[in-house]
């Protein structure tokens, strides 16, 4: 029994550490990859709501119970969201944007001071967070990519 736990316990860390080849902006198939490298424990693909505007939600609740959703249309991620007690893997969550989202929190931050929300645009690339200890919520989305017939406030 012993041994199966960290047999289990290793694998986990494994798959943490490992990066998927994109979240944000990748295909549909990032969406399973994000949930085992984020150990989610549950997910809900295809929300009827979002079927007659063409896009689907694939909503995740990590073992902190934060819950993250990622937005599909036309086969690619063109968001993702995340409210809970904790900030999910957020580097897992923008694959191929991390390093923009983090060069623009920087330059807000300088320009802005060290703390509070945070909302940066950068060309085709939107990134905002907030929280505070033991509630923290955020969004990313590549607008060029949003379905037609779905606001930014559709994007939760």
């Amino acid at each position: 029994m012993r041994r199966n736990l960290l047999t289990l316990a290793a694998t986990a860390c494994c798959s943490i550490s490992t990066l998927a080849n994109a979240s944000l902006g990748g295909s549909v198939s990032t969406v399973s990859d994000d949930q085992i490298r984020l150990v989610a424990n549950h997910q809900t693909a295809d929300k009827p709501a979002t079927a007659s505007v063409g896009y689907t939600v694939n909503e995740m609740v990590l073992p902190s119970t934060t819950v993250v959703r990622e937005y599909v249309a036309g086969g690619k991620v063109f968001a993702v969201t995340w409210s809970g007690p904790s900030t999910p893997n957020v580097q897992q969550l923008l694959g191929a944007y991390v390093d923009q989202a983090s060069a623009s929190v920087r330059a807000y931050r300088q320009a802005h001071g060290g703390i509070g929300p945070v909302s940066v645009s950068s060309g085709d690339f939107v990134f905002q967070s907030s929280g505070h200890m033991g509630f923290y919520a955020g969004r990313a989305y590549i607008p060029s990519a949003v379905p037609s017939g779905v606001s930014r406030s559709d994007i939760r």
